[in-house]
């Protein structure tokens, strides 16, 4: 089996044993390296080439976010997943809109961190699902018109984005079908086609692509 190789990048010890101690009870999970700054985080990311990189984002020398963002001009192709204390929005946005892969709490369960890895190191996105709703707080701002031009490259039709948008809001199926008047049967046909055109698996994704795209 081939195992997703995580390199840890926190300034505490004791975190960083921890992660690997957990991590590596996964058969299909090696931790390579752990680095305590941000600095020591790119030079070994650049040098070994994880396919995963848990990173803090307080840390000395140079924090997370900055690391990230050098990460991605030097062209490493690991993907990062910021394992933070902050719940902020502030966070989140400019973890995502760097190119972060993922955002988990340190709190968070050992099977949340786990999943995340695994989705991660698939090529999706994972935001811990109780952080969506800091996501979607001003979806309910954006209009139609502002996104059209972006969704419609994937051949949404209107009625597709008006649910997308809704979607992204937080909104269930039956929610969506009384704001558009129509009925839930026909939502779930219009989230099924959504999901497929723009290559995502659940309504967290979905939320997260509405995001991004709005983001540029």
């Amino acid at each position: 089996m081939k195992k997703i190789r995580v390199l840890v990048a926190d300034d505490h010890s004791l975190m960083r044993k921890g992660l690997k101690q957990v991590l590596e009870l996964e058969e299909d999970i090696e931790v390579i390296y752990q680095a305590s700054d941000g600095k020591e985080a790119v030079e070994k990311a650049l040098a070994l080439k994880p396919d995963v990189i848990l990173m803090d984002i307080n840390m000395p020398i140079q924090n997370g976010i900055k690391a990230i963002q050098e990460l991605k001009e030097k062209g490493c192709s690991s993907r990062v997943i910021v394992l933070t204390i902050h719940e902020e929005r502030e966070y989140l946005l400019e973890a995502v809109k760097i190119g972060a892969a993922g955002y988990i709490m340190k709190d968070a369960e050992a099977d949340q961190l786990i999943d995340a890895i695994r989705q991660v190191y698939k090529g999706e996105t994972y935001i811990q699902p109780n952080l969506t709703t800091k996501l979607i707080r001003d979806f309910d701002k954006m209009s139609y018109h502002s996104v059209r031009k972006q969704f419609e490259e994937n051949s949404l039709t209107q009625r597709e984005i008006e649910v997308l948008l809704l979607i992204a809001e937080g909104k269930n199926n039956k929610e969506i079908a009384d704001d558009l008047f129509i009925s839930e049967k026909t939502v779930k046909n219009h989230v099924s086609n959504i999901f497929k055109k723009i290559d995502v698996s659940d309504r967290t994704q979905a939320a997260i692509y509405v995001f991004k795209n709005h983001l540029k």
